[in-house]
């Protein structure tokens, strides 16, 4: 892939949604000297620009928050309580190793589990886990960590076979990866518009990243990058919203709020640089940052790319290189093919295209 080291990097720092503030750091590492400006918010929204001072502006999106867990409370045993932070599956938590994110290093412990615990009636719930972290007693375990403390599951990346890849949290911080690397190919090709590329905050959560950053930037249009269900995993059902498969290449999105001139651009700019796109449909809303994006200002024409994924929102998600450098090269086409456009205000077509 194009530059793994940056990937890796990303996918081991621990993101949970409010607590992004380490996968901000990575970005900056690698961007800042690439970006003409990074700019950020008082919610940790990451926004790397180039061309600031150019009239149109095409906005690029990807969350950086991930699933996970936050302490609410420990026990007179030492054990740890906790609530959690987006759609996580409460039963692929029992046995697993977790990292506790704390302001002197990561304290590492084990989601207790048992037997009887999964014949539990109603099935598991967040308030059915307790964290063993190694200590006997609250006040032990009150000197290591602190109430408010992110928790992640202790998985990394990793690859398996036929070029694809292993991580937890793959959704998004591999959109993040991906519309950074498309900044810097299309930087490196002349792109004329002003790009501001932005790992967003709380998508899992609030969403609030994505409305703050959209609202601010005041773009054009909107390029909005996420994963999605891939169908060829058991589980899926191509009927729900299409057959992806993985290593089908990146996924174009048929709904209400993506707009349809995009859509066509997408797919003139995969056509000419023979990247082969997949598409799924929405009945509603994307449950993405388009979701947000499209509501923004006086309305933004937005388009969503997706990559496919197996095993979303588990402790280990996987995905195909294949996809990723399309998605890169594709998103890159798209910025550069808007040569000195007029102002589009969303009622017609730019005056040149």
């Amino acid at each position: 892939m194009t530059d793994e080291v940056f990937l890796e990097e990303l996918l081991g720092a621990v993101t949970v949604s409010g607590y992004e503030e380490e996968g901000q750091a990575v970005i900056r590492k690698y961007m800042e000297p690439l970006a003409d400006e990074v700019r950020t918010d008082d919610i940790g929204d990451t926004v790397c620009v180039l061309g600031p001072d150019r009239d149109f502006r095409i906005l690029m999106t990807a969350h950086l928050d991930e699933i996970g867990l936050m302490v609410t409370t420990v026990n007179e045993q030492g054990r740890l309580q906790v609530i959690d932070r987006g759609g996580i599956v409460p039963a692929t938590y029992p046995g697993h190793r977790v990292k506790v994110m704390t302001e002197r290093g990561p304290v590492y412990g084990v989601v207790e589990s048992y037997r009887d615990l999964f014949k539990k009636e109603g099935g598991l719930k967040t308030s059915d886990f307790l964290i063993d972290i190694g200590v006997d007693s609250k006040e032990e375990a009150c000197e290591l960590v602190e109430p408010g403390a992110p928790v992640v599951l202790d998985t990394g990346f990793c690859k398996a076979a036929g070029g694809r890849f292993l991580s937890r949290a793959l959704d998004d911080r591999l959109g993040v990866f991906i519309i950074m690397e498309a900044f810097k190919k299309a930087r490196k090709r002349g792109c004329t518009c002003g790009v501001y590329s932005a790992a967003t905050v709380g998508e899992e959560t609030t969403k609030n990243g994505a409305y703050w950053t959209a609202s601010r930037v005041k773009p054009d249009l909107a390029v909005v990058v996420d994963v999605t269900y891939s169908s060829d995993c058991i589980g899926m059902n191509a009927a729900d919203s299409g057959e992806v498969t993985l290593g089908g290449g990146p996924v174009l999105c048929n709904s209400p709020i993506v707009s349809k001139r995009l859509n066509r651009k997408m797919r003139e700019c995969a056509s000419r640089i023979g990247v082969k796109v997949q598409t799924e449909a929405a009945s509603r809303l994307s449950y993405t940052d388009a979701d947000k994006i499209h509501f923004a200002g006086e309305g933004i024409p937005t388009v969503l790319v997706s990559i496919p994924l197996r095993y979303m929102h588990h402790p280990a998600e996987m995905a195909d290189e294949k996809d990723v450098e399309g998605c890169i090269d594709l998103i890159a086409e798209f910025l550069v093919s808007w040569e000195i456009p007029g102002r589009n205000t969303g009622f017609g077509k730019p005056d040149k295209e």
